[in-house]
């Protein structure tokens, strides 16, 4: 394996970027899904599989770990018709409120009844 070390990188126009920017601001996974019916990854990157924990409860799986467990996820859920789902939270895997470094767990649930729902549209995005 080749590694190549430098500290800004640049386009043939001249724009100029911090290699620091480029490695810490780009998202370390992310994932687009199906949370309805059977459970199905339409587009993904870092993200080796999602778990259907129940109605409104799943677990994206990390292809590669996290480096730690203070990374950022950035979550949203549609029903598929451009409306946003009434509301969403997430939840974390373990009792103690940490991130886990191979999964993270998202639930949906609804404003009016705070009931875990389905979304037919679920992203997320990773940045550590």
């Amino acid at each position: 394996m080749s590694t190549i070390k430098t500290t800004t990188l640049s386009t043939q126009g001249g724009s100029t970027v911090p290699v620091d920017t480029v490695v810490n601001g780009t998202a370390k996974a992310w994932v687009n899904f199906n949370g309805t019916g059977t459970v199905a990854i339409r587009r993904a990157f870092n993200v080796s599989s999602i778990s259907d924990n129940g109605t409104g409860n799943y677990t994206v799986n990390f292809t590669t770990a996290m480096p730690d467990a203070n990374y950022e996820a950035s979550t949203n859920a549609t029903n598929g018709t451009g409306v946003a789902v009434d509301d969403q939270r997430c939840f974390t895997s373990t009792p103690s409120g940490s991130y886990l470094t191979t999964s993270f767990k998202i639930g949906v649930v609804t404003a009016a009844n705070n009931a875990f729902q389905d979304a037919s549209v679920i992203n997320i995005a990773i940045f550590s």
